[in-house]
Order: C-alpha cells, then sequence, then structure tokens
C-alpha cells in the first residue's frame, strides 16, 4: 500500500489559530519529528536540549539569537 502524501500546512492559518505566547504548537510531523510554531514576546531564556535540535524561521518581526561566540539577527523570511 503506498504511503499516504503529507498535507499542506498553511503558516498564516497556524499562527491565527492562536495568541499566546511561548506556547509551541505542533502543526505537522516530518520522519517522526514534530514541526512546531510559537509566538515569542520580549526575552526567550538561553537553553539547550540534549536530544533535539531547532530551527528558528523568522515569520513576521525580528528577533536576535545569541549563541556563546555570536549573535544573529532574524528577520522575515530568514532562519
Amino acid at each position: 500500500m503506498p504511503a499516504t502524501a503529507p498535507a499542506k500546512v498553511v503558516l498564516c492559518d497556524k499562527f491565527a489559530a492562536f495568541s499566546d505566547h511561548w506556547r509551541p504548537k505542533i502543526v505537522g510531523e516530518l520522519n517522526g519529528h514534530e514541526i512546531k510554531v510559537v509566538k515569542f514576546e520580549g526575552t526567550f531564556v538561553w537553553h539547550a536540549h540534549e536530544r533535539e535540535d531547532e530551527l528558528f524561521l523568522g515569520w513576521r518581526g525580528r528577533f536576535r539569537v545569541e549563541f556563546r561566540d555570536r549573535t544573529v539577527e532574524v528577520g522575515p523570511g530568514e532562519f
């Protein structure tokens, strides 16, 4: 039996469905990995995950990611 094709995800719709900040929402899955979206506001405290990686994709607005050795500014359409 062939695998089912994944459903299309419309990010505008996903972001419009919630208003709270700092509470990630699962919007999809890829090869057993959850795809989440979240709304930021204010400062986000640095943290690390032992078993996960994170990708921060700018949707609207701008934010700054501070690494130990550099700071990266991220805007809409950047990650």
